[in-house]
């Protein structure tokens, strides 16, 4: 390139200033006066990035010198940096920072940098022909300083640091940009240019330990090298960035806030840092508790493909709040087909009443950064095609792109089926990344007694922990995906768990490998082909009983005459296997499916002294899977029972009904809440609120019996509700001596017109709280008596209360208030200040906001019945 002042090479020198980069684009259009208007163009877009870079990053001035040879333009920046080396790191189109090497890279002809003992220099040339088809990449400097300290992150997913770093920078970026202008971030410039330096010395880093590293890896462990002496400086870097989070949630900074996990991940990436040179010892990403919408939890990369394969109702949204996929699930429950839902907002799903605040509270998301229903299971109503309200369990959680963008991927259930933060539905192959290496068998000693008991403590080991793990597990797919970890971390590279469907077709629930590089086409996944009688082949043999089966190699192309034996025998080349074990489940003298085992290379192959072992696994498997099986049986039939006895809310003239119900999101699904509404023959309304000991189904089947005893003694009798609550536990105790239950059995009296009372008596339950117009609150608590079962021929109170017009009566069961180790008063005032705020918003806003506002993560199924009087016009 020549001398930096080469004869007819104009030059010039910039302050290290914010303006001093539009300055530098018009001394370049000057110089290059005569050049090619296009290629003056691409060469001011150029040099005002590489200035950028040296305001923000070496901070000293810049000297510009361009000149034009035979119509090509030769442009050189320069600092008095010479230990900056560059830092060049991979950046989507849309990022804010880091844009100006690539840029260079991608529209000069000829690019390079030139370190000497007085400063560094970035030269680039752009041709008339334009840029070169293969523009080489940047060579990355070497680590400038003397020895470091080696500081080890466990765990990093590369996708969540990608966005972390991106946010980091471009923070940064605004606040120096900010300080220039005069504005006072209430960062000091010294710390600021400490905490550009740290985080520029971070960014290289981690940019070299993922080179060092295999690529295609979404989570990776990474040795960095630090200065020793580099924990004043992160500390400083984390003050910075809190002070720049601070001015971005009031709006003084374009970038909007960092999102939970990326601030959480900071935090952790600091923390590392700082403690480990101190002498802690790593803390794996994996192991962070994290607050709802922060858990690390979530550590692959987003992927289109687990959406539409899932089994959950589920559709993800961008941060622009449009649907970018969905399932065909979802799209049944909806009444839409997939592709119809991409491209439309998610508003499209919310109904009427939810769409003010589902816009309020995504846009706080985004300005404040802080969640509202992140990471947390939300009961609320999702809007149908056809105009119904389907109450479904809302579970939301980010992630983020290969390229840094963040995603939101929410399940949707029908109340009742509770997605889990940690569930995957069956028929999606999971990859599952261990953090060794391989299998790590125990060498061994010489002593084959020694030996012999060590391998079979192995073995007892692997069978109590695949036992354990499906034993522990609520749902077949989280049980799987756990026995699949442990089987590819201590017994094979992979393995697949088929199962018979209720109509005796076969699908691949699991599958499970070792490395996350692995991929398979989508085909062998799901459902399989039928077990024909052509069918011959090792699976086939399997289901049909056979086993375990030894394979010393794929199955053989004779093997593959059906359908089915093909498809077995490309999962097989698809996978790579030199080795493996196939046998059947068998449970209640019947074949519910068959697992494989396989193993890469031949150092380590299945042999037949692994048949007794695969024997004893798959044995305890097919118990497990059976188990949980029957449990989901058990518990769909609850449902069921549950949902047909929620009853249609009567239409009063005078009365606004609302009525919501929702199955318990961490525990149990099903369980004995209710309630009724209903006319009696006098014209008047009652009311029914009630809770059953229990969780399963037998207090669904008790709660269905007292809703239908309840109803028949109060149409028959029409006697006052202490009385019919008497008769009840009278009828109640006849058929469940040692069972117990919660009730409120009200009555709304008044004409059309008002005035209106509420006539109520109440078996142990919690007191119906009565929220006026204006938003003031009291809880109705005379009445309160015995719950039902304790003794059944006590005399119960009875209480008459006003209830003026617009006011709303809220009966609710105690799911809705109680949290574990908090006093039953601070619940109740919690529920008094949210009614009391919801006060003049209509009746179904008012349910729903109760439930998402206090019954999201609730441990407790929750049943809520408000009723408002509103006399006619």
């Amino acid at each position: 390139m020549g001398d930096l002042k080469a004869r007819g090479a104009p030059s010039r020198r910039f302050p290290p200033a914010p303006e001093s980069v539009a300055k530098a684009r018009r001394f370049v259009r000057a110089a290059l006066g005569g050049a090619a208007p296009d290629l003056v163009d691409t060469a001011q877009l150029l040099v005002s990035e590489l200035v950028t870079n040296v305001v923000l990053h070496a901070r000293t001035e810049a000297e510009v010198a361009v000149r034009v040879e035979d119509g090509t333009v030769r442009v050189r920046v320069g600092d008095r940096r010479p230990d900056r080396g560059l830092v060049p790191h991979g950046c989507p189109p849309y990022a804010g920072t880091g844009l100006g090497l690539p840029l260079v890279a991608g529209l000069s002809s000829r690019r390079g940098v030139e370190t000497g003992d007085g400063g560094k220099t970035v030269w680039f040339e752009l041709r008339p022909e334009g840029p070169s088809r293969s523009p080489d990449g940047w060579e990355p400097a070497a680590a400038s300083g003397g020895p470091g300290a080696t500081v080890t992150l466990l765990d990093v997913p590369t996708a969540l640091y990608a966005a972390a770093r991106q946010h980091r920078h471009t923070l940064l970026r605004e606040v120096t940009l900010a300080v220039g202008t005069g504005h006072d971030p209430g960062v000091p410039p010294e710390d600021l240019a400490v905490a550009l330096d740290t985080s520029r010395l971070i960014t290289a880093s981690v940019a070299a330990a993922l080179r060092r590293e295999p690529s295609g890896q979404a989570i990776r462990s990474l040795p960095l090298s630090v200065p020793p002496d580099a924990e004043p400086s992160v500390q400083i870097l984390r003050a910075v960035l809190d002070l720049a989070e601070e001015e971005a949630r009031a709006g003084r900074l374009l970038t909007l806030p960092a999102l939970p996990r990326q601030r959480l991940f900071h935090q952790w990436l600091f923390d590392q840092v700082v403690g480990q040179l101190a002498g802690a010892s790593p803390t794996a990403w994996t192991m962070v508790p994290g607050e709802p919408g922060a858990s690390p939890s979530e550590l692959v990369t987003w992927d289109a493909g687990q959406v539409r394969a899932s089994r959950a109702p589920t559709i993800a949204a961008d941060e622009r709040n449009r649907i970018i996929a969905a399932n065909g699930p979802a799209a049944d429950l909806l009444g839409w087909h997939p592709e119809e839902l991409v491209g439309r907002p998610l508003a499209t799903l919310v109904p009427e009443h939810l769409r003010k605040r589902h816009a309020a509270a995504f846009t706080s998301l985004l300005l404040s950064g802080q969640p509202r229903i992140l990471g947390r299971s939300v009961p609320l109503p999702a809007l149908h095609r056809d105009g119904r309200l389907i109450p479904v369990r809302l579970f939301v959680q980010p992630q983020e792109t290969a390229d840094g963008r963040t995603v939101f991927v929410a399940q949707l259930a029908p109340r009742a089926a509770v997605p889990g933060s940690a569930t995957r539905p069956p028929g999606r192959a999971r990859s599952v990344a261990q953090r060794e290496p391989g299998r790590a068998p125990a060498a061994a000693t010489g002593d084959p007694g020694r030996d012999a008991d060590r391998s079979a403590l192995e073995r007892l080991s692997l069978l109590a922990d695949t036992a354990a793990a499906l034993s522990n597990a609520s749902q077949l797919d989280e049980g799987l995906e756990e026995v699949g970890r442990i089987l590819t971390h201590r017994l094979a590279d992979w393995c697949a768990v088929d199962l018979f469907t209720e109509n005796d077709q076969v699908e691949r629930v699991s599958i499970t490998h070792r490395s996350s590089r692995d991929t398979w086409p989508e085909e062998y996944e799901g459902r399989l082909p039928p077990v024909s009688d052509a069918a011959r082949g090792p699976l086939a043999r399997a289901l049909r009983g056979a086993g375990p089966l030894l394979l010393t190699g794929p199955p053989s192309s004779g093997q593959g005459a059906s359908p089915l034996d093909a498809h077995y025998l490309g999962l097989f080349r698809t996978m790579g296997a030199d080795s493996a074990v196939v046998a059947p489940l068998r449970a209640r003298r019947q074949i519910i499916g068959a697992l494989t085992v396989a193993r890469r290379g031949r150092d380590t192959p299945f042999t037949q002294e692994d048949l007794p072992l695969v024997h004893d696994l798959v044995h305890s498997l097919a118990l497990g899977v059976d188990n949980l099986r029957l449990h989901q049986e058990t518990r769909t039939i609850a449902e069921r029972l549950q949902r047909s006895l929620l009853p249609r809310l009567p239409e009063v003239a005078y009365l606004r009904l609302a009525a919501r119900y929702a199955a318990s999101s961490a525990t149990a699904q099903v369980g004995g809440d209710w309630y009724d509404c209903f006319v009696l023959p006098d014209g008047d309304t009652a009311l029914v609120i009630g809770d059953v000991t229990g969780h399963n189904l037998d207090a669904a089947i008790a709660m269905s019996q007292l809703r239908s005893m309840l109803r028949g003694i109060a149409v028959d009798r029409q006697e006052p509700p202490e009385t019919v609550l008497r008769h009840l536990d009278m009828a109640n105790h006849s058929l469940y001596r040692e069972a117990t239950a919660t009730c409120v059995y009200a009555v709304v009296k008044g004409r059309e017109d008002g005035p209106w009372e509420l006539v109520h008596s109440s078996a142990g339950h919690p007191p119906p709280l009565l929220v006026d117009a204006d938003g003031r609150t009291r809880y109705l608590e005379d009445g309160s008596g015995l719950l039902l079962g304790v003794e059944p021929r006590t005399v119960r109170p009875r209480a008459r209360d006003a209830v003026p017009a617009h006011s709303t009566v809220l009966l609710y069961t105690d799911g809705l208030i109680e949290r574990r180790g908090e006093h039953l008063d601070d619940a109740l005032e919690r529920l008094r200040r949210h009614a009391g705020a919801l006060a003049r918003e209509p009746l179904d806003v008012f349910c729903d906001e109760l439930l998402i506002g206090l019954g999201a993560d609730s441990d407790d199924d929750i049943a809520v019945l408000a009723v408002r009087p509103v006399p006619p016009r």
